[in-house]
Parts: C-alpha cells; sequence; structure tokens
C-alpha cells in the first residue's frame, strides 16, 4: 500500500515517518480494497499539551474512511487514528460482504 505523509509547517523525522508507514500498512491486511493512505500530521493551535494532530485517510475502491486524532505525542495520535479506522474498515468490509 503507498502510505504518503506530509507534515504541516514543520520537519518530520524519519523515525516517525517509518512509524506511521508500519501502523498504516498493517491495515491493508483488514481490507483487501485499499488503495491507498493519506497522512496529514499538525501541531494544533492550542495551550494543552496535546496538540499533535495525526488524520489518516485511506482511499478504498468506491469510499474513503478518515480518522482525525490528537493526543500529546504524534506516535499517540497515530495508534488512536489506526484504531478508529481498524473499526471503519472491519464495518465496510462487512458491508460489502452483506450485498
Amino acid at each position: 500500500m503507498n502510505v504518503t505523509i506530509s507534515a504541516i509547517k514543520f520537519k518530520a523525522d524519519q523515525k516517525l515517518e517509518a512509524f506511521i508507514t508500519d501502523k498504516v500498512e498493517k491495515l491493508s491486511k483488514l481490507h483487501d480494497g485499499i488503495i491507498g493512505s493519506e497522512v496529514t500530521l499538525k501541531l494544533a493551535n492550542t495551550d494543552k499539551p496535546e496538540n499533535k494532530e495525526v488524520e489518516i485517510r485511506v482511499m478504498i475502491k468506491g469510499n474513503d474512511a478518515i480518522a482525525s486524532k490528537i493526543a500529546k505525542t504524534f506516535e499517540e495520535a497515530t495508534d488512536l487514528a489506526v484504531e478508529a479506522l481498524k473499526k471503519q474498515l472491519v464495518k465496510s468490509k462487512e458491508k460489502e460482504r452483506a450485498k
């Protein structure tokens, strides 16, 4: 699966990009119709320590699954977004089987 990572107004280090790519690529095991994915990293404009925002968009034939999460670290936000996407992908696959 092709994973595109965009960091807005900062440069993400290779370790973070490798972590995100690894997590997102595991989603392809849940759904065989995944075309690719886009990950956007940004710092939320807030005073709270939870200011790391990760938005993951998984492109599926006929439909896209999107999850956006904010946490103290990009890794934590990535984990939360991937968990949300897992649920969406399982539901999407169940709908396809029901057809």
